[in-house]
């Protein structure tokens, strides 16, 4: 790696001279030199002196109240979410997590939730530099200490960033910061997930984290020509057992991201890459089916930035309402460009790129048919130059279908274009010919007859 240094691309909240392996990274500049910038560029923080809303600092009551779990009593929640107070998100903290232990309760009321408020009151002597908005069509990296992004979190706990929480602001175009919608009901998946939060926030107050990360938005103005690529499918491992997460490890890890509400077929592509992550909890299921199942050490190495060796890419899906509409060529090309996007390292050589671990992206909740999808992220890996490590999460069938669908490319030496050609064929061969549901010549089927 080069030395970090801040560039005009890449914005870095540390000071860089004091960076040393196990120590806590100092924020840069110092306190006493905060930069405060209240624009739509910027991340507008709780703590800016040009917040008009006193909710950052009613964190405070929840120093001064919660010693005993019965503090809660007294206290009544707001229809609204989005009113939320701190006193208000601790009594959904305590209906969430039902069946609390008295020592547990006590612990978490008495402990856990007043060190959060004081991690979020750390603020202004740790976010001591403007935060970028990473905007589209823009290629930017923004690195954080570790402790630097807990306080963001504790804050997003909290919900007391202003003007997130309204559909009509300057940021309703961006992914939701605040947890209010965390604290709507209290679902068995939303109690999974507040554990999680909990389990993280436990750790790190009680030991500072010391490791940075690295958030960048990756954009390309020049994609590839489909129709015309003549790269080879790469390698393909594929596994029914395990998760991205742990059988993925040392790999680049696939997400799902937030869909751009503006404009979701825009041809100029863009991911959120993050490097450095760490994982607190380990974990089963996925969505509502999701359980936090306990504490995890997470022992991957750092790099020489003090990151931990982990990749992860959140790349956004299209949520399709009708089955066939997928197989459309314009849809189609548009989940292509972004997994390429995704996957792409321009000025990377081959050999230095690691496997892509990825699943069902953009599957379940969003619609998507789950062996498109899977030729879909093979074509994108061959016209990165990766090899692939696909997922499928306890699906035999699938894992069956994808493996002999790949041994077809790579037998027939089939080329990304040659199979993106067959997959407008089926469209206009099989899906505009079926007038509803799904079409009774599968894609698989219609792929294997005319390669």
């Amino acid at each position: 790696l080069p030395a970090l240094k801040p560039t005009d691309s890449h914005t870095v909240l540390i000071r860089t001279d004091l960076l040393r392996p196990g120590e806590v990274p100092e924020p840069y500049p110092s306190p006493h030199q905060l930069q405060d910038r209240w624009d739509d560029t910027h991340v507008k923080l709780p703590c800016s002196e040009h917040n008009l809303f006193p909710r950052f600092f009613t964190c405070l009551t929840c120093v001064c109240l919660l010693h005993d779990s019965r503090s809660t009593e007294s206290l009544s929640v707001p229809d609204d979410p989005r009113l939320m107070t701190p006193n208000a998100l601790c009594v959904c903290v305590c209906v969430c997590v039902q069946g609390l232990q008295a020592s547990e309760a006590q612990q978490m009321f008495g402990e856990l939730l007043p060190a959060m408020a004081q991690l979020a009151l750390r603020a202004p002597r740790l976010l001591t530099q403007p935060i970028p908005l990473l905007r589209t069509q823009r290629c930017r990296s923004l690195t954080l200490s570790q402790e630097q992004v807990s306080c963001l979190l504790a804050n997003a706990f909290f919900c007391t960033f202003p003007r997130r929480n309204a559909q009509r602001t300057e940021f309703s175009n961006y992914p939701d910061i605040n947890f209010s919608r965390l604290f709507e009901g209290s679902s068995q998946s939303k109690q999974e997930k507040l554990k999680t939060l909990l389990w993280y926030f436990r750790r790190i107050t009680q030991q500072r984290p010391a490791g940075l990360i690295t958030y960048t938005r990756q954009c390309l103005q020049r994609l590839p020509s489909w129709s015309s690529s003549e790269k080879q499918f790469s390698k393909l491992r594929i596994s029914c057992e395990g998760t991205i997460e742990e059988q993925g490890y040392g790999m680049l890890q696939v997400t799902r991201a937030k869909q751009d509400k503006r404009n979701p077929l825009m041809y100029v592509c863009y991911d959120v890459v993050l490097t450095g992550t760490e994982q607190f909890s380990r974990y089963s299921g996925y969505s509502d089916t999701y359980r936090w199942d306990g504490n995890h050490d997470d022992q991957m190495p750092r790099d020489e930035w003090q990151r931990r060796c982990t990749e992860i890419v959140a790349i956004d899906a299209l949520h399709y309402r009708n089955f066939l509409e997928q197989f459309h060529p314009e849809y189609m090309s548009r989940e292509l460009n972004k997994a390429f996007c995704g996957f792409v390292r321009p000025g990377v050589q081959t050999e230095n790129l690691s496997t892509v671990a990825t699943g069902n992206w953009g599957c379940g909740a969003f619609g998507g048919d789950t062996r498109l999808k899977a030729v879909l992220q093979m074509m994108a890996a061959a016209e990165a130059e990766r090899d692939l490590m696909y997922f499928t999460f306890g699906d035999a069938d699938l894992l069956r279908d994808i493996h002999h669908i790949h041994t077809l490319f790579t037998d027939t030496h089939a080329t990304v274009g040659s199979v993106f050609s067959l997959l407008l064929q089926y469209y206009e061969c099989v899906c505009k010919k079926t007038t509803g549901g799904k079409p009774q010549e599968t894609l698989y089927c219609f792929l294997s007859e005319h390669l």
